[in-house]
């Protein structure tokens, strides 16, 4: 979770620098200012990547725990399943979170920057 919170404040303030450069520029260069903010977007889908890596990892973790409980007098019941599935799906959400996030910004962003050329074009 650390990492994906780490990711998440990389790619936000990548996006949202990368953005305020491109809108307060004089001569703006569409396709180089996209670029960059693309950019961003490829970290959300690193985190959301990182997300689902996390959930394989919960996934061997939960499994390994009720393999070691089967050979003692513990009783494996479905809420104990139900419980370790349920935690972990925590980091996949928080990776989608993110990823859907640079999505928003990036598509904001792209309709404010697209604005503001056509502006500077019609002058």
């Amino acid at each position: 979770m650390v990492i994906l919170t780490v990711l998440l404040v990389i790619t936000t303030c990548w996006m949202i620098y990368h953005f305020i450069v491109a809108y307060t520029s004089k001569s703006i260069d569409k396709t180089e200012h996209m670029r960059k903010i693309s950019y961003g977007k490829s970290l959300g889908l690193f985190a959301l990547m990182t997300g689902l890596f996390g959930q394989m990892l919960g996934f061997a973790s939960m499994f390994s725990q009720l393999d070691a409980l089967v050979g003692t007098e513990v009783i494996v019941t479905p809420e104990m399943v139900y419980g370790g599935i349920k935690v972990t799906w925590i980091v996949t959400i928080y990776g989608s979170f993110i990823y859907l996030l640079s999505l928003l910004i990036w598509f904001v962003a792209s309709v404010l920057i697209n604005k503001k050329q056509e502006k500077q074009s019609s002058r």
